[in-house]
């Protein structure tokens, strides 16, 4: 009798354990390393031409929302402007190569220029359905282009939305939000007037 109760003294002290553990994870923050990338079918504008590139991030913060969808919960899900935006950059870069441009960090007196700013980076539960949860998320970017006097402003919109049963992981977060940032990518690039007013 006393080893059977004992048994099941240490059987639920497991279980405890187990379920804090589980709260644990559930409660910890996501700090994502996403790795966008641009398409490889964009418009062919520029001749050689250089162009100043600058990358901004517009955002109030790292933090893009929480798994849980409560505004004071400790799962929050990061995305670090340090890892973030020089990868934006060089994925802009790439973008206006493949454009026919060749961007520089200098700038110079009548030389076309690009400037990139990350202004939304969100991600948010939305209303849940029987036995759903849902995911909502939006990145924004904003494109200034001058050349010879004239601008041209583009805002950039890429949503998702994304029902699971059970809570998205970190590998499963950090795919949305990478295909989330790099639709934002192909929407910006593949706007015409871009290129158009670049290669003026």
């Amino acid at each position: 009798m006393r080893i059977a109760k004992i048994a099941r003294q240490v059987g639920g002290l497991a279980a405890l354990g187990a379920a804090l553990l589980l709260a644990g994870c559930a409660q910890s923050p996501q700090y994502l390393s996403v790795e966008p990338t641009v398409s490889s079918n964009l418009p062919q504008a520029g001749s050689g031409q250089a162009v100043t590139l600058t990358t901004a991030d517009g955002r109030e913060s790292d933090v893009l929302g929480t798994r849980s969808g409560k505004q004071m919960s400790t799962d929050t899900i990061s995305v670090p402007a340090h890892t973030l935006m020089p990868k934006l950059q060089q994925q802009a870069e790439a973008a206006l190569r493949q454009m026919g441009f060749e961007p520089t960090s200098q700038e110079a007196e009548g030389r076309p220029s690009l400037t990139l700013t990350l202004t939304q980076l969100s991600y948010q539960k939305g209303d849940a359905q029987a036995m759903l949860d849902k995911a909502m998320l939006v990145a924004k970017l904003q494109a200034v282009v001058e050349n010879q006097g004239s601008v041209y402003t583009g805002i950039y919109t890429a949503k998702r939305e994304q029902s699971y049963a059970l809570t998205p992981d970190y590998e499963k977060n950090n795919q949305m939000v990478t295909e989330l940032l790099s639709n934002a990518l192909d929407r910006t690039f593949g706007d015409p007037q871009i290129g158009q007013l670049l290669a003026r």
